[in-house]
């Protein structure tokens, strides 16, 4: 769930609530107000697909942490995440070293995720996505 469905959500509720516990308490008003808002987030969602500036805009991107063994401070500060905290999610990653780690990535749900050069099949390029990533230090 993104940070753009959990702020749906709570709108939603909202409304209904209103519908419920307010002036009208009407569930036709509920419905209305809760349709009207779905709507707009299928419409938001299809036009976030087709358009890379708004997929960016309402998920975010990933900041690099780590990049071939070394932990990158400064991004550190950015996403504000202490280096305990990312020690902690390389352990539950399985990764005692920071050494063996070749991206670390937090994801936009805020997720950690980590490639370790063991995860590596001969002959791929992972790459590819760190360009992207390094352009928004």
């Amino acid at each position: 769930m993104s940070t753009f469905d959990l702020v749906l959500l709570l709108i939603i509720a909202n409304a209904v609530q209103n519908a419920m516990v307010g002036p009208d308490t009407s569930l036709a008003g509920g419905l209305v107000a809760a349709g009207v808002l779905i709507g707009w987030h299928r419409v938001i969602q299809w036009w976030r697909v087709r358009s890379r500036g708004l997929a960016k805009l309402l998920a975010g991107e990933g900041i690099m942490l780590i990049h071939s063994g070394k932990i990158l401070t400064e991004h550190l500060g950015r996403a504000g995440i202490t280096r305990d905290e990312l020690r902690q999610a390389l352990r539950e990653h399985g990764v005692t070293d920071v050494a063996d780690v070749m991206l670390a990535v937090l994801e936009p749900d805020g997720a950690i995720s980590v490639v370790r050069y063991d995860d590596i099949k001969t002959g791929e390029r992972p790459h590819h996505r760190i360009k992207s990533l390094r352009r928004n230090p």
